[in-house]
């Protein structure tokens, strides 16, 4: 079945088209979102919503890219969605979580740990995490694209909505943000 055939079938309702389109974009979609909400429930429920989206949104498609990509930009905007929400709604309680009465630190809020990052590296992949989630949004984007799905810059261009140019430009700024956020770890692990 072409890309086209199947996106007719979704727009008609088949069940079929629809589970086809699951189990073929499942891991892509889930893989993106663990990177942005770094935590594997909650990837599990933005990737459903993900789903949800696009079989109520088809409709809509409009066919001007490959159906991937505008899987891809309903991953990043529901993902990107569920991290502001999320932020909104546990802002007050986390912070009031982590400090007592006299505003002492009681606990360090708990590091992301991707499950594809061997034992040894965790520590490691913990503190590029957090580095990663101080990008801007833009920046983060693109970086997440090229270094944990493996795309090209062509193709994050195609599903940011922007030219190559663009890209390259945020994927530069987003590596030297990173080293100037990462300098003092690593600068402090090469001193030992």
């Amino acid at each position: 079945m072409t890309e086209q055939e199947l996106i007719a079938c979704l727009i008609k309702g088949n069940e079929n088209a629809f589970k086809t389109v699951v189990d073929t974009y499942k891991n892509m979609v889930y893989n993106t979102v663990l990177g942005f909400v770094q935590n594997m429930e909650d990837a599990e429920d933005v990737t459903q919503d993900v789903f949800i989206k696009v079989y109520e949104n088809i409709g809509r498609f409009k066919q001007q890219c490959k159906l991937s990509t505008w899987i891809y930009r309903i991953s990043i905007t529901q993902a990107a969605d569920f991290i502001r929400h999320k932020k909104r709604k546990k802002r007050a309680g986390f912070l009031s979580g982590l400090f007592g009465l006299n505003n002492e630190l009681l606990h360090d809020p708990p590091d992301f740990i991707h499950p594809g990052v061997l034992t040894e590296n965790k520590e490691r992949s913990a503190i590029l995490f957090k580095a990663i989630n101080q990008l801007p949004e833009k920046q983060k984007t693109a970086f997440m694209l090229q270094k944990m799905q493996d795309l090209s810059q062509q193709k994050i261009a195609e599903i940011m909505e922007l030219n190559e140019g663009a890209v390259e430009s945020l994927l530069m700024r987003a590596k030297g943000n990173l080293k100037k956020l990462l300098i003092n770890y690593y600068s402090s692990e090469y001193e030992k």
